[in-house]
């Protein structure tokens, strides 16, 4: 996935290099300056990593719909903690749950919530070759 960069000239963006981008946007970090070994860290990515393989994998999401997964995943971590508390016996204030919930539904409505199968089917040229290695391997025994 190619990152737009600055205008060269001719009113174009021009696709940056991996090494010009941030370690966020190669995928090395989760977020900036955060250490991605915290509870709250691995619970965030593990949330925000199945909803993209629930949607077919982060190269069939724009970058809009990764946006939004990230929002989602991070109200999911709030509302957990929340309802920790909650399930501890400690109080919490029901407006903000509720207030979280809405959001959570809202940006589920716009992420979409059905599961998109990946496309596996082989190329022709794939297909071709598994092809010629089976037959291959069924002449040599």
């Amino acid at each position: 996935m190619a990152v737009m960069g600055i205008p060269d000239g001719s009113g174009r963006l021009v696709p940056r290099k991996a090494s010009a981008r941030s370690r966020v946007s190669n995928g090395g970090h989760i977020l900036p300056d955060v250490d991605g070994r915290s509870a709250v860290a691995r619970r965030y990515r593990d949330i925000a990593a199945q909803i993209i393989a629930d949607m077919g994998g982060a190269s069939q999401c724009a970058e809009a719909r990764l946006q939004l997964i990230r929002r989602f995943a991070a109200a999911a971590v709030l509302a957990e903690q929340m309802e920790a508390r909650l399930a501890n016996g400690q109080s919490i204030n029901i407006t903000d749950h509720a207030l979280l919930s809405s959001t959570l539904v809202r940006l589920a409505q716009r992420i979409g919530i059905d599961r998109r199968s990946r496309n596996t089917t082989p190329s022709l040229s794939e297909y071709l070759q598994r092809q010629a290695k089976r037959i291959d391997a069924e002449d040599t025994q």
